[in-house]
């Protein structure tokens, strides 16, 4: 831990992954707590999935056709943006199965960004790291872009939290009320997809349940206010991105992954104490 502290102080890449790690744990402990107490969790692994097509799209276009101003993050935004709206679309107004578009939307989206990705000439290490993370490598650029969303998705989440906390706790009361469940519920979608793209640059397609549901997991079994879920789970993901960044270092493991394991290992130790709690 000597060595992580010392390169914290003269690292640029050390110094932007924990504030990248304090950036994005705003957003997911926001909208991930509204994810977890609707019960939605796995449209984030279905968004996720399907920005892989967009990336491959976008990815091809600028290697085959020099379309080179368009990049990879632009295809992940407007396909996460595209999959929130079809999965909203489909369920509320085709009175579909949730899980059934999401199953369908992951599946496509994988299918779609592997076809783009084997017609791309070359090997594309830019769409391996947007799979599998690397929290390290985040730019200044990166940073702001981040921090952009970040204030929009918390924008939004605060101004409309009333509507979404009735939209996620009790909708047929929130008819009753007069509240448009359907708008509410697309931005919540909406919301969720910019999440997404959010960890999908930092942690990786692979990891990106984990993380938006594990601190909101954690926090909603220490709370059942809506507010407090957020704040709890806000602090849990900063402290599980820094510690996972700070115990990665010195044995150069990947810092996504031991940043997932620690935050599994935690949901798994809350879980059984609150087992424990209940059998006294």
């Amino acid at each position: 831990m000597t060595d992580f502290f010392a390169a914290l102080q003269h690292s640029p890449f050390i110094q932007n992954a924990i504030l990248t790690g304090i950036l994005v744990s705003v957003a997911c402990g926001m909208v991930g707590s509204y994810v977890v107490t609707r019960r939605i969790s796995y449209i984030a692994g279905s968004i996720a999935h399907f920005v892989l097509g967009g990336m491959g799209l976008v990815r091809y276009l600028n290697v085959v056709h020099g379309w080179e101003k368009i990049e990879p993050f632009h295809g992940a935004v407007v396909s996460a943006l595209i999959a929130a709206l079809i999965i909203g679309f489909v369920s509320l107004r085709m009175k579909e199965r949730e899980d059934t578009v999401i199953g369908a939307l992951w599946a496509v989206g994988m299918a779609v960004g592997i076809i783009f990705i084997s017609k791309t000439p070359g090997y594309n290490t830019d769409l391996m790291s947007y799979l599998f993370g690397n929290i390290l490598m985040v730019s200044s650029k990166d940073l702001w872009l981040i921090l952009g969303l970040d204030i929009l998705v918390v924008g939004i989440g605060l101004a409309f939290y009333k509507q979404l906390l009735a939209v996620c706790f009790d909708e047929e009361y929130a008819r009753l009320r007069g509240i448009n469940v359907e708008f509410y519920y697309l931005i919540l979608l909406c919301l969720t997809a910019l999440t997404v793209v959010l960890l999908v640059t930092i942690v990786g397609i692979v990891m990106v349940i984990a993380l938006l549901t594990l601190p909101a997991g954690i926090a909603s079994v220490l709370s059942r206010r809506l507010w407090m879920i957020m704040i709890l789970a806000t602090i849990f993901s900063v402290f599980f991105t820094s510690t996972g960044i700070a115990l990665s270092y010195e044995p150069n493991l990947p810092a996504g992954a031991v940043i997932i394991i620690i935050a599994g290992l935690v949901y798994i130790i809350v879980l059984i104490g609150k087992k424990l709690v209940r059998l006294k």
